[in-house]
């Protein structure tokens, strides 16, 4: 049984959907507040974190980055009404594994938590270091390392990271990543597809040879 830790300062909305996850079998540790959620995680160590981001005392995004100095693997989904492309690249950067637009659908939801808890288990289940380049990738321990630098990715990017890797030099489709990543193809999920393939390209720059081309129209290739 997954454990969920839901921060959402909307009583009405974080009783429902504390309700709903605890109906389909999960197990849900709730805070109103960032602060709360904080001590929430440290306490408990959940398998996924599901905050809002305006919230009293600590908001989401603040939150985030403290979860993130103190484990850089745990799933992290921000929820809110706020849909400005900076936000969501905001949210990317500090660490964040999805970004579901409120109002949203409790069967939405529960889809972005399973995707998001079987991209750790796939990469927990994934044995061995594998090169890409000058680089080596540890998915496993989400770990991109070039000579004596190393780089600590979130799952999902090291999920995309190793479905690229799978289909080297050859197209891995858009629509799939996003079904399989994301949960569907929505247009906004497909912006955030961007902005972790953007990510991606800056981790990789240290070798030229390899890269990641958008084939348009289809997907993407890692070519090594």
């Amino acid at each position: 049984m997954a454990t969920v830790l839901l921060i959402e300062d909307e009583t009405a909305l974080g009783m429902i959907v504390k309700d709903s996850l605890i109906f389909r079998g999960f197990e849900v540790l709730y805070a109103d507040n960032g602060v709360e959620g904080l001590q929430q995680f440290r306490r408990h160590q959940p398998d996924i974190v599901v905050a809002d981001i305006m919230m009293p005392d600590m908001d989401g995004f603040t939150m985030a980055e403290h979860i993130r100095r103190e484990d850089p693997n745990v799933p992290i989904m921000f929820l809110t009404a706020r849909s400005q492309t900076a936000d969501v690249v905001r949210g990317f950067e500090l660490g964040g594994n999805d970004y579901l637009k409120k109002p949203f659908s409790l069967d939405e939801l529960i889809v972005r938590i399973n995707a998001l808890l079987r991209a750790g288990a796939s990469l927990a289940n994934t044995n061995g270091t594998l090169k890409i380049g000058r680089y080596l990738f540890d998915p496993a321990k989400q770990k991109l390392t070039v000579e004596d630098r190393e780089v600590t990715l979130s799952h999902r990017e090291a999920e995309l990271l190793r479905r690229l890797y799978q289909q080297r030099n050859q197209v891995l489709g858009r629509s799939e990543i996003l079904t399989e990543l994301w949960g569907d193809d929505s247009f906004f999920n497909g912006r955030s597809l961007d902005v972790f393939i953007t990510k991606l390209r800056r981790y990789l720059r240290e070798d030229s040879k390899v890269q990641i081309i958008n084939i348009r129209g289809r997907g993407y290739k890692l070519v090594l």
